[in-house]
């Protein structure tokens, strides 16, 4: 797998939310390797796939963060020196219960704040997202005004909003982090560049949007060293947001194209075969200007080491390649599979 640039610091005990998740499976990996102290608190029915191989190395505490009691019990007993929060809900269109999507991700990270501010730790580290800026025709400032265009994007604004009051007021070491569009191993097997592999693999292309349709896609590992960067130095950077995102925006025509080309896919692009989406735009990039500035952080991947290390991620991981390939293709199990056409 391509790495990101090494942020290596003495090892700390850290809290982990959203652990189960995409972001955050990698990132507990990274902190293991790093010789941290690693703890995840898990909502009851959390899904353990992504955390095979490490689940026995991760001390796991079950608690929904709505419920203010349990989660300031969980830190209480912890003592985290680091709290990385990455729990949310409503990224996915599945995830559409508004009173659902506020108490997770705005009264849940309410409660996780007002339970760090009275234990105390060194750094928090809030995920935002780059919906908070909405449609934009340029490559959005953290200053400038958020303009939300889903309930997910409002709850995430509402979160950020908080953590800065809360930075603010108690001059505590808490800062947000805006992803842009992450990918790479563990991303939810139906989103678009897992897609794409799964069926280039089979020397074919899925359905296809508007190819105009842009997003700046960051490799995992990248945005991985963003919250190690951003933990250690919380304290001196109290209330910063940052985008992390690479400055470089990608059409889904270039995207489709170097699938192609990275695995010798025949098949041809049928464009507009999938509809679009409610938050499919024509420009979508990120200034990433502060983070460098200020953090020192930079993307070291560019797409097509990426997207190959991906592929390679698949390929040599084969009970994850059939989970893949069983979530967009419910059928497949009970099919013979297809002909892989594709060549390395």
């Amino acid at each position: 797998m391509t790495g990101a640039g090494e942020t290596r610091v003495t090892p700390r005990t850290v809290l982990l939310t959203g652990g189960t998740g995409f972001i955050g499976a990698n990132l507990a990996r990274r902190l293991l390797r790093d010789g941290h102290s690693v703890h995840l608190l898990v909502r009851p029915g959390h899904a353990p796939w992504r955390l095979r191989g490490v689940r026995r190395h991760l001390a796991l505490h079950t608690a929904d963060l709505a419920d203010g009691e349990r989660v300031a019990a969980a830190v209480r007993r912890i003592r985290p020196e680091w709290v990385l929060h990455l729990a949310a809900y409503g990224a996915y269109p599945e995830q559409n219960e508004i009173a659902r999507i506020f108490r997770d991700n705005v009264a849940g990270t309410a409660n996780l704040v007002d339970a760090c501010l009275r234990t105390g730790c060194e750094a928090l580290v809030n995920t935002g997202s780059s919906s908070e800026y909405g449609f934009a025709d340029h490559a959005p400032r953290e200053d400038e005004p958020p303009a939300p265009n889903s309930y997910y994007a409002v709850s995430k604004v509402a979160a950020t909003m908080l953590c800065l009051r809360a930075a603010r007021a108690h001059r505590a070491p808490i800062v947000t982090l805006r992803p842009y569009s992450v990918y790479g191993p563990f991303e939810q097997p139906t989103r678009l560049i897992p897609t794409v592999i799964m069926r280039g693999l089979e020397g074919a292309l899925p359905p296809l949007v508007d190819p105009r349709t842009a997003r700046d896609f960051v490799f995992v590992d990248d945005v991985v060293d963003a919250y190690l960067r951003a933990a250690g130095q919380a304290g001196r950077r109290a209330g910063a947001v940052y985008n992390v995102g690479t400055g470089v925006q990608t059409r889904i025509a270039e995207l489709v194209e170097l699938a192609r080309d990275v695995l010798r896919i025949a098949d041809r692009p049928r464009w507009g075969s999938m509809p679009g989406r409610g938050w499919d735009t024509r420009t979508w990039v990120a200034d990433p200007g502060l983070i460098r500035e200020q953090l020192g952080w930079r993307p070291l991947t560019s797409l097509r080491e990426g997207f190959g290390a991906t592929v390679d991620w698949l390929r040599s991981n084969p009970p994850l390649l059939r989970l893949y390939r069983e979530a967009i293709d419910p059928g497949s199990r009970a099919r013979p599979r297809a002909t892989n056409r594709a060549r390395a």
